[in-house]
């Protein structure tokens, strides 16, 4: 008999058993179509067995009288370290239900505890959280604190530890695993590869919170594979808020292990997780299962790995999808015959047809999601509108009033372009600003430089298409996506360390370079509106007009110091050329400003070669 892959296992692949529902391998099935494998693969490595037994100890140790209190316990091995929390005395349904609300991350934070704040971000603003777990984290904050600094340093922010850490535990005291191992997520600083992110094991956990945690903790990068949720078949707990109400507030986050003494599955679909826990439960067998209880089947699961059991149907032929759903749904305890598959109104066969139709638009989605594809057309897109700019100035005008004018064929074309990268930059944009703060603001990093390029290039077509229609003013308040607002706002607080005079390498550039203000053109149609306005306009719209346009000289002279602008600007043909020249024919010949010395004595001439 082969020898059974044990812990050692982890950490050759130094990532979490959950992770690998994001592997190659996996993402190439549907998810819940994929569990089998990597549930026998979590059973193997003994992970639910070094689990099961440090909470047992602590268990052992509990005081029966004792108020309902949070106890801990740290275990080192030479593999891994392992956390274990539970409640004394053991928690009940009841202590559950009676502390069965959520309370809001907002009202924590007025309450002085704003532990998880860094988890809300703008797209996604508050979360809530079940209030009889959260209160015991208050309750017990200082105790937990000093368990943190025996594996964390702070000032680091390191982990003090060379080996995988578990934290795990059973029912409420699993509530406060979770808890516990999202603070010290939220403060690990990984300085290298090397260093091993905790993975939280809990067993018969109730739900932690609302729609609101579900979405902080999945839209982390990693955060999500670091939570496995196991609850059985007969288990109460895990399924109290989502068959105790109408509208389940409560939501699920990570990988759920289903398990039965007939076998297990890993789900790590929050949908399909959910219908699971609402489905899978028999209201006459079902019970509070004990830490021993779920001990038990977890020994029984590693036994029939090893005989290497597996059930058999007996069925007809089924189409490949419903034949492993059916099998998954058998191995997590449901009850099928085939005399229920041919009852068309039977619950299970509803259930099997519901995971079956999600399976299948969960697919279609995955196949219309290629991310490499989609980026390589992103270049190539890019590289198009870069050519289009380079034709437009060889024809002796600039991208933007060639676009606007629709002087070419090639113009209706950039259309096109346009609309794919908007699609996927607006995208991209939204899933950043909806992470939590931290991993938003890493997310951003990664490509901001690719961003800023995209808006620099991109809006002043957008600005184009908005003033081609007659009438259109004021684009920044009536016309501005949110996207470029935020991509302007985040490269600039990027690039305030980095402020200071144009270097050598910019003027030398300059030729070259897209205008820096992605709203210049906006601000350049304004002024033309400004002067039709200097012009014609009333007594009160002239003095305005004035202001604004004297605003507009200091602002494009600004810009020109900094070598900020395209020289394209200056080409005979532009917008920009043209206010010119409406404003000299408005103006007092005595006017003079920075603005006006430098067209009137043509020294954009030098400022295309940075020699200005």
């Amino acid at each position: 008999m082969n020898e059974v892959p044990s812990l050692c296992l982890w950490k050759e692949i130094d990532i979490p058993p959950a992770a690998f529902l994001s592997t190659p391998r996996m993402s190439q099935f549907p998810q819940f179509i994929s569990g089998l494998d990597l549930a026998n693969l979590v059973v193997s490595a003994d992970l639910l067995q070094l689990s099961c037994g440090a909470i047992r100890d602590l268990h052992a140790e509990a005081n029966p009288n004792q108020q309902l209190s949070v106890r801990h316990k740290l275990v080192r091995q030479p593999n891994c370290t392992t956390i274990a929390f539970a409640t004394s005395p053991l928690c009940t349904k009841d202590h559950i239900l009676q502390g069965g609300d959520l309370v809001s991350s907002s009202a924590l934070k007025e309450e002085g505890f704003p532990l998880f704040e860094s988890l809300c971000s703008e797209g996604n603003p508050s979360f809530s959280v079940h209030r009889a777990a959260i209160n015991l984290f208050k309750a017990y904050f200082q105790e937990l604190s000093l368990l943190r600094n025996q594996i964390h340093d702070s000032k680091t922010g390191e982990l003090l530890l060379n080996s995988q850490l578990i934290v795990t535990g059973h029912s409420l005291g699993g509530s406060i695993a979770s808890l516990f191992t999202l603070w010290l997520l939220d403060t690990i600083k990984r300085t290298s590869n090397r260093i091993k992110l905790p993975l939280c094991i809990t067993f018969g956990s109730p739900l932690l919170g609302d729609q609101g945690l579900q979405r902080a903790i999945s839209e982390h990068s990693k955060w999500n594979t670091f939570f496995l949720h196991v609850a059985a078949n007969k288990d109460l707990v895990p399924r109290i808020f989502s068959t105790s109400q109408p509208s389940p507030r409560c939501k699920p986050f990570g990988t759920f292990f289903f398990c039965s003494e007939l076998g297990c599955n890993c789900v790590d679909d929050p949908e399909v997780v959910s219908m699971l826990l609402r489905s899978t439960i028999s209201q006459v067998s079902a019970e509070e299962m004990g830490i021993d209880d779920y001990s038990g089947i977890v020994k029984r699961l590693k036994a029939r790995l090893i005989l290497r059991e597996d059930s058999q149907l007996g069925q007809p032929v089924l189409p490949p999808l419903r034949l492993g759903i059916i099998l998954q749904l058998k191995a997590i305890g449901v009850d099928i015959t085939a005399e229920q598959q041919q009852q068309q109104n039977n619950s299970i066969n509803d259930l099997i047809s519901e995971l079956e139709s999600h399976e299948n638009r969960r697919a279609q989605k995955m196949k219309s999601i290629d991310g490499v594809e989609k980026l390589n057309r992103v270049k190539i897109k890019m590289a198009c509108l870069e050519w289009y700019k380079k034709d437009c100035k060889a024809r002796g005008i600039g991208y933007y009033d060639s676009y606007k004018n629709l002087y070419f064929s090639s113009d209706n074309d950039v259309t096109k372009h346009k609309k794919l990268l908007t699609n996927y930059w607006r995208k991209l944009v939204e899933d950043a600003e909806r992470k939590p703060q931290k991993e938003g603001a890493y997310m951003r990093e990664t490509w901001l430089y690719a961003g800023t390029n995209y808006r620099r290039m991109v809006e002043p077509l957008d600005i184009a298409e908005y003033y081609r229609q007659k009438g259109k003013r004021d684009y920044q308040t009536n016309g501005r996506s949110k996207h470029y607002i935020l991509l302007e706002q985040w490269q600039k607080e990027h690039a305030e360390k980095l402020a200071g005079a144009p270097n050598d390498k910019k003027k030398q550039n300059v030729a070259g370079n897209l205008t820096e203000d992605s709203c210049f053109w906006m601000n350049v149609e304004e002024a033309l509106i400004f002067c039709k306005q200097l012009k014609d306009g009333s007594d009160e719209e002239k003095q305005s007009a004035r202001e604004r346009l004297n605003v507009f000289e200091q602002y494009v002279m600004d810009e020109i110091n900094n070598y900020a602008v395209s020289p394209e600007i200056f080409l005979g043909k532009s917008s920009f050329m043209n206010w010119w020249k409406d404003f000299q024919e408005i103006i007092e010949t005595s006017h003079d400003s920075p603005l006006s010395g430098f067209m009137k004595n043509c020294r954009y001439c030098q400022y295309e070669k940075g020699q200005f």
